[in-house]
C-alpha cells in the first residue's frame, strides 16, 4: 500500500513536470503553427543557465532558477523575432529552423561544459514520510512550483485580454488580424512565454535528474507525444495528457520495469489515438 501511494505521487509530480514542458509546446503550435524542434533545447538551457548562476557564481538556487527563466524567455523572443517570424507561415522551413537551432544551442553547452553530465545537484534532500507513503522534498517543492506556473499560464490564456487574443489568433488567424490583433506583437510574445517555461522546467528538474547536452531529445520526444495525445493545440489537453502519462510512467516503471513501462506507454497512446484521433481534447482538424 506504501508503494502505490508513494509511486501515485511521484507519478502526479511527473504529470505537473511533463505539463510545465508541454503547455509551452503546444501553446506555440495553437498559436503560430510552428512545430518547435527547439523546444528541448530550451529545457536544456534553463539547467545550464541555473547551473552556472549558482554554481561559478555563487547565486542561491531561487534567484539563478528566475533568472534562468527569464534568460530562456529573453532568447526565445530573439530567436522568433530574428529567424521564425518572416517564415511562420512555412511550416518546413520553420521546423527546419527550430531544428538547426536545436543543434546550435546543443553543440555550444557541449564546448562550454563537455559532453559528460554537470554536478548539479537539487539543494534540498530529504523525504516526507508517514501515513504508507514517502515523497522526496525536491519532488514536493517542484510539483508546487509546477502547479504555480501551470496555473498562471491558464490565467494568462483564459482570464487576461492578452490570452482572449492568443486564442482568437489560435481559432480563426484572418478574423483576428482583421479585428486588428497584429501577429508581429503576439507570435514573439507567445514564442518568449512557451521558452521561458521550457526554461523553468529545466532549471526546476535537471537538478533531480540529469543535466548534460542531450537532455532535451528525451524532453522533446516526450512533450511530443503528450502533446499529440491531449489534442494539438489544446492547453488543456495536454495537461490532462501530461498527468496520464506521468502516471503511467512510474506506476509501470516501478511494477514492470523501464522498459516494459515505455511499451504499457506507448500501446496505452496508440489506443487513445485509435479511439480519437484528434487526440484527448483536440479538433478533427486545425484551421488554417
Amino acid at each position: 500500500m506504501e508503494s502505490i501511494v508513494s509511486t501515485g505521487v511521484i507519478g502526479v509530480t511527473l504529470g505537473t513536470q511533463y505539463a510545465l514542458i508541454s503547455i509551452g509546446f503546444t501553446l506555440i503550435f495553437g498559436i503560430m503553427g510552428v512545430v518547435n524542434f527547439a523546444h528541448g533545447g530550451f529545457y536544456i538551457l534553463g539547467g545550464y543557465f541555473a547551473f552556472t548562476l549558482s554554481h561559478s557564481l555563487g547565486m542561491p538556487y531561487v534567484p539563478a532558477v528566475l533568472l534562468a527563466t527569464l534568460a530562456t524567455g529573453v532568447l526565445g523572443y530573439v530567436i522568433e523575432t530574428l529567424f521564425v517570424e518572416k517564415y511562420v507561415v512555412d511550416h518546413l522551413a520553420t521546423m527546419l529552423i527550430t531544428l538547426g537551432i536545436y543543434q546550435i544551442m546543443t553543440t555550444g553547452v557541449t564546448m562550454v561544459y563537455g559532453a559528460e553530465p554537470v554536478d548539479f545537484k537539487f539543494p534540498i534532500s530529504g523525504s516526507l514520510r508517514g501515513g504508507g507513503y514517502y515523497v522526496p522534498y525536491a519532488n514536493l517543492i517542484v510539483f508546487a512550483v509546477c502547479a504555480a506556473a501551470i496555473g498562471a499560464v491558464y490565467y494568462l490564456v483564459f482570464k487576461t485580454r492578452y490570452g482572449i487574443a492568443l486564442r482568437a489568433m489560435a481559432d480563426d488567424g484572418p478574423v483576428a488580424k482583421a479585428q486588428g490583433i497584429t501577429p508581429a506583437r503576439m507570435f514573439p510574445m507567445a514564442f518568449a512565454i512557451a521558452t521561458a517555461l521550457a526554461g523553468l522546467t529545466g532549471a526546476l528538474v535537471t537538478p533531480m535528474l540529469s543535466l548534460e547536452p542531450t537532455s532535451g531529445e528525451g524532453v522533446l520526444g516526450k512533450a511530443f507525444v503528450i502533446v499529440i495525445l491531449g489534442g494539438l493545440g489544446s492547453v488543456t489537453g495536454a495537461v490532462l495528457a501530461a498527468f496520464i502519462v506521468g502516471l503511467v510512467e512510474a506506476y509501470t516503471s516501478v511494477y514492470f520495469g523501464g522498459s516494459l513501462g515505455a511499451l504499457a506507454l506507448f500501446i496505452l497512446v496508440m489506443l487513445i489515438l485509435l479511439v480519437r484521433p484528434q487526440g484527448l481534447l483536440g479538433t478533427v482538424a486545425r484551421k488554417a
